[in-house]
């Protein structure tokens, strides 16, 4: 706590004590939470620990979200497992009545990611999944912030319910989508989320609009030497189409992106194939240009299978909204994150740094951790794809950025997964939980506050009503990884 002694004092002069230059009330509360954390630091980074060893994919994060809900329960949570029809997905609440705040928490790995923590490529089980994204620290994090909270409605200070969410598969399959369908979001005043990053700050950008599908040919096997004709290559087929869809990328907007992953393209080369599978995801900033998109590349592979003489089918998988972005609830955040400071880091921790920049070809300048200013919200941002996008468009999300890696690091890299489970992973995880626990502090004292993220998100949403992009029946616990 003494740490904290000279930076208020400081902020006493300019101001009325206890409050920020933007109008963040520093009182009681909010020291309370910081001190909660930072009195759980070991507890959390060895939660955190163990979940980056167990090296879980999606919807397989069976040691990984038991870890977390266990751990819940032991705080006095009143933990709900498997819930939406997913056995790695639970909810853990603490109170009752309103407010509800709500805090998300992931926690699954990306394959073939297993590193240890160097700054050289090394493997620490060759094959194995790791935590490129982090997720190790996100879920620890929110956990460790809604513990926080919990223990000030447990003490009289604040009322109202603080939920955690512990959602699975947000790397491939879209857990959440499940989650929503469910109507576990429907009574929540506002979320709470944050990402691991290479940068913190109040996180005010979208993302982009996604959907999965996958396609499916069939033909005829033949002899590929002696009766060739015999066949309908269902490997053509796929080539047609990939070849298709690389020559539509000519005539996309620059918003727009394609990828595909063949997931079956024949077995052995002396026979023609009857069956190939390949995995399409479209993206673009906004949901209506990625629609426009996705129906074009379907009808592709129609043409794809007309020209090979096969049969095709299209499965849908899932699909993500872009995020709706809150800034009412991000200049809140932000004027925490600025009471915090920036995250201070050793010698040894910044060499760490600039060795994983030099191993990844970056300039070596190490882990750059001072509070980046409130953006301006862009119309079109680059970056990848959320599940939490589909929350936001459910219930106001604010949302957080808090560094866990060294400047340029590649993410969905060995890189990430190093940092992740050492000392840098982990301060940028404790740092996220005091964040997020004081501002979630500020959404239970400020009613004012609560109602005024509420009116932004309603006006952002307008008269869309909110439809996920995921198919009828259960989510795809056993689906081909």
């Amino acid at each position: 706590m003494k740490k904290l002694l000279l930076p208020l004092l400081f902020i006493s002069i300019l101001i009325p004590i206890g409050q920020s230059q933007n109008g963040s009330n520093m009182g009681d509360n909010k020291m309370a939470v910081i001190a909660s954390v930072d009195s759980k630091f070991d507890q959390l980074t060895d939660l955190s620990d163990k979940i980056w060893s167990f090296e879980e994919i999606a919807f397989q994060e069976v040691q990984s979200s038991k870890a977390l809900a266990d751990f819940a329960e032991a705080n006095g949570f009143r933990v709900n497992r498997g819930v939406a029809k997913t056995p790695t997905a639970f909810t853990a609440e603490y109170g009752s009545g309103s407010p509800v705040i709500g805090i998300l928490g992931e926690f699954d790995a990306l394959p073939g990611l297993s590193q240890k923590t160097v700054p050289t490529k090394e493997p620490l089980n060759p094959g194995s999944a790791g935590h490129g994204c982090g997720h190790n620290l996100f879920g620890v994090a929110s956990l460790g912030a809604a513990i926080a909270v919990k223990e000030l409605i447990e003490a009289g200070e604040l009322s109202g319910t603080v939920r955690f969410y512990g959602t699975p598969a947000e790397e491939k399959f879209f857990g959440k989508l499940w989650m929503i369908r469910a109507g576990l979001f429907d009574d929540v005043d506002v979320m709470m989320d944050w990402h691991p990053s290479a940068e913190t700050k109040a996180n005010v950008q979208s993302s982009l609009a996604l959907v999965d599908f996958m396609v499916e040919f069939t033909g005829q096997a033949a002899h590929a030497s002696s009766d060739p004709w015999n066949g309908r290559s269902a490997s053509d087929a796929l080539e047609l189409y990939t070849t298709g869809i690389n020559y539509y990328r000519e005539h996309v907007r620059p918003t727009v992106r394609i990828h595909y992953h063949i997931m079956d393209g024949g077995k052995v080369v002396n026979v023609v194939p009857d069956y190939s599978k390949i995995w399409v995801r479209v993206r673009d900033t906004k949901r209506e240009g990625m629609d426009k998109v996705w129906k074009q590349v379907e009808r592709m592979a129609e043409g794809a299978a007309i020209m090979a003489d096969v049969d095709h089918k299209i499965s849908l998988i899932s699909g993500v909204h872009e995020i709706l972005v809150n800034r009412t609830g991000g200049a809140r955040l932000q004027s925490n994150l600025e009471y915090l400071g920036a995250i201070e880091y050793t010698d040894e921790e910044q060499a760490f740094g600039k060795k994983i920049q030099e191993a990844t070809g970056k300039e070596q300048v190490g882990i750059i951790s001072e509070i980046e200013p409130l953006e301006e919200t862009l119309e079109h941002p680059g970056g990848g794809s959320t599940d939490v996008g589909d929350v936001s468009w459910v219930v106001p999300t604010i949302r957080l950025s808090a560094t866990t890696a060294p400047k340029d690091t590649p993410w969905h890299s060995w890189a990430v997964v190093a940092c992740a489970g050492m000392s840098i992973g982990h301060k940028g995880m404790i740092y996220a939980a005091k964040a997020l626990s004081m501002t979630m502090v500020d959404l239970f004292e400020d009613a004012e506050l609560r109602q005024k993220v509420r009116e932004e998100f309603l006006k952002r949403k307008g008269d869309y009503v909110y439809k996920g992009i995921v198919p009828d029946g259960p989510p795809p616990i056993d689906a081909d990884q």
